[in-house]
């Protein structure tokens, strides 16, 4: 079996940066091309960085919901994984899933941050710039600010 580089050094760097954290595929071949020679094969070495099951797209859109669950609305999430080179698939199963509690989450950190409903045009302009900036659709937002109760 050939070996995926010559350079060592790339491959130590890329298990160092999975220590860290997980990574997907596009994510860590990026932070690994400056590094990488003439000799050097990344496609070859994050193929058996995958096979070896040391890379995972699906264990990363894991983390980043996770991480981001509680936080971010799903266009975020969804902005966020796509921008990482996360396959379609993967992506809409992370939104469903942020999608669950994302009115909960958007009313959460509204009460945290305002917790007073707006009180004029400027006021309810600048709630609704700070959730749509957290990743929240005008949907979830006007539900928010109007104070509706959650579905349940």
């Amino acid at each position: 079996m050939r070996k995926a580089t010559n350079n060592p050094a790339l491959r130590e760097r890329a298990l160092n940066h999975l220590t860290r954290r997980e990574y997907s595929r596009q994510e860590l071949h990026r932070k690994l091309l400056p590094f990488a020679g003439e000799d050097d094969d990344l496609d070859k070495l994050l193929d058996e960085f995958q096979q070896r099951g040391w890379i995972s797209d699906v264990r990363y859109v894991d983390q980043m919901v996770h991480a981001r669950k509680g936080k971010f609305g799903s266009l975020k999430v969804a902005h966020e994984l796509r921008a990482q080179g996360v396959a379609e698939e993967l992506v809409e199963k992370a939104v469903a899933e942020v999608r669950d509690a994302e009115q909960e989450t958007a009313r959460n950190l509204w009460r945290k941050k305002f917790g007073n409903p707006p009180n004029s045009r400027e006021e309810w302009a600048k709630q609704a710039r700070y959730l749509q900036g957290r990743g929240f659709g005008m949907e979830t937002i006007h539900s928010v600010l109007r104070g509706e109760p959650d579905e349940e």
